[in-house]
């Protein structure tokens, strides 16, 4: 296939379960670059969880941030950015509390939250790099929030309430688990695809000649707009049925495989 474009998602699929990229995935991006393929990501990080990656990567391109609602360039700098209505925030807002559930709000640049001892904020910060900001009350936040986080050590029980949620919320918002113990509330009308489609049209390429990888159900929205759409092993049924190919896993360089093998030829 001739390929000019490959988009990723990040965690679970570019990097491993510890939040890291391996010597092999970034010498697969490094190949790209010298075939003058294009590369860059799509995540539902916010921009700042992108930076060490675009610059261990030196990723030219811009990327999409917030499950593609907030799209940066490699330095930061806003190209776009949506955010999710108030009322809309406000009513997912209130369902998460009701249910128990912890909540981040992602609002002008800042990861707040009401607890930074809650159940993942150690991973958070680990994979973001930075620090949240503790406020007693995130409502006067929901006005401007790019993205609303439930978290909860319940998987079943948030799979079940993003189920909900989402038909709640059709058509108002975009929510998806972005991993078994985030739900993630993003605007409504954009998504990983939309990203790589507008990409794909910034840069003059059909759907045929763009790759692209992920291993969550919000990757789907990835492989809808590209020729060749790779899920990681690690990936559920679903989401592997949903691709054109399987690779190894994230914690396997399933990345670097999967570049080398489908992108490049290799045996």
């Amino acid at each position: 296939m001739d390929i000019a474009l490959v988009v990723s998602d990040v965690d679970g699929t570019l990097v491993t379960d510890d939040k890291q990229l391996t010597p092999a995935a970034v010498e697969a991006v490094r190949r790209l670059g010298a075939a003058g393929i294009g590369f860059t990501v799509a995540s539902s990080r916010p921009p700042v969880g992108l930076r060490h990656l675009a610059a261990a990567l030196d990723l030219k391109l811009p990327m999409g941030a917030f499950n593609g609602s907030t799209v940066c360039t490699p330095d930061l700098r806003p190209l776009s950015e949506r955010l999710i209505p108030d009322a809309v925030a406000r009513e997912a807002a209130a369902r998460l509390d009701a249910g128990g559930i912890d909540l981040w709000v992602f609002a002008d640049g800042v990861w707040n939250l009401r607890d930074d001892q809650a159940p993942y904020t150690d991973l958070e910060r680990r994979t973001l790099r930075t620090e949240p900001k503790v406020v007693p009350d995130l409502s006067p936040l929901l006005g401007r929030a790019a993205k609303i986080v439930g978290v909860s050590r319940d998987h079943a029980g948030l799979a079940r309430l993003e189920k909900a949620l989402a038909a709640d919320l059709a058509g108002r918002a975009a929510v998806h688990c972005s991993q078994p113990y985030y739900l993630d509330v993003t605007p409504p009308g954009i998504d990983k695809g939309s990203f790589v489609a507008d990409l794909g049209r910034q840069r003059g390429l059909p759907r045929e000649r763009i790759a692209t990888l992920g291993d969550a159900a919000n990757d789907i929205a990835l492989f809808r707009e590209s020729g060749l759409s790779i899920a990681m092993g690690n990936a559920a049924p679903a989401v592997q049925r949903a691709a054109s190919r399987v690779t190894l896993g994230n914690n396997e360089d399933g990345f670097a495989r999967a570049i080398n093998r489908f992108v490049f030829g290799d045996t």
